[in-house]
């Protein structure tokens, strides 16, 4: 397939780059600075451009088959860029006639487990307090989805780690898997890819979890 990556410098984004080459697909990685993607591949198109810019980007999603995108706050301060950057390429993707996309988004904004416990509903409570600004921004932008012709899918993972690829992770379909406190980065680029042509992820928010 042919794939452009958003956010292709963040520590998801480069496991997308990185999975994508190595299973044979052809990657346009679109970044501000070319010196902070770390990849490099026969297969790999680095374009640089503001990913702000709907104009500036439509080169780079035009005739791609999927669209992947790890856009987002990488601080409190940051909170409102993944709806602002969202929408330009949503802007970027409708003008040139490409549908997929998939993004990441965060299990607070999802659904809880139908089994959560007191312990986990009091730790989602907590950090969606403590990020109240990011988690707003998250929301906005997956209403930017839902409005969008796309065929979109947001993955909602919970905290983070840096752990090589296991492939042992658990998904749900407009839910979160239970007990599923933690996930590394390049878990959900597995994920993330694996989904890229799977129907049942269409219009729909992931959770992915250990």
């Amino acid at each position: 397939m042919k794939l452009t990556v958003f956010g292709a410098t963040g520590g998801i984004g480069q496991e997308v780059v990185r999975q994508a080459l190595g299973a044979g697909h052809h990657v346009t990685a679109v970044v501000r600075d070319p010196a902070r993607l770390s990849v490099t591949g026969e297969r790999l198109e680095v374009f640089r451009a503001d990913p702000g810019d709907a104009a500036a980007v439509r080169p780079a999603v035009d005739g791609r088959d999927a669209v992947l995108s790890g856009l987002g706050a990488r601080r409190r301060a940051d909170a409102g860029v993944a709806t602002r950057l969202t929408r330009a390429v949503l802007a970027a993707m409708e003008a040139e006639g490409v549908r997929r996309l998939l993004v990441v988004s965060a299990a607070p904004v999802g659904p809880e487990p139908r089994d959560a416990g007191l312990l986990d509903r009091g730790a989602r409570g907590i950090v969606s307090a403590v990020l109240k600004g990011v988690y707003a921004d998250l929301r906005a932008m997956e209403a930017e989805l839902a409005r969008s012709a796309t065929d979109w899918t947001v993955v909602r993972p919970p905290r983070l780690q840096d752990k090589p690829l296991s492939g042992r992770y658990r998904t749900v379909v407009g839910g979160f898997p239970s007990k599923g406190r933690f996930v590394g980065r390049a878990d959900v680029a597995h994920a993330m890819l694996a989904m890229t042509e799977d129907a049942g992820t269409v219009k729909q928010g992931v959770g992915v979890a250990y």
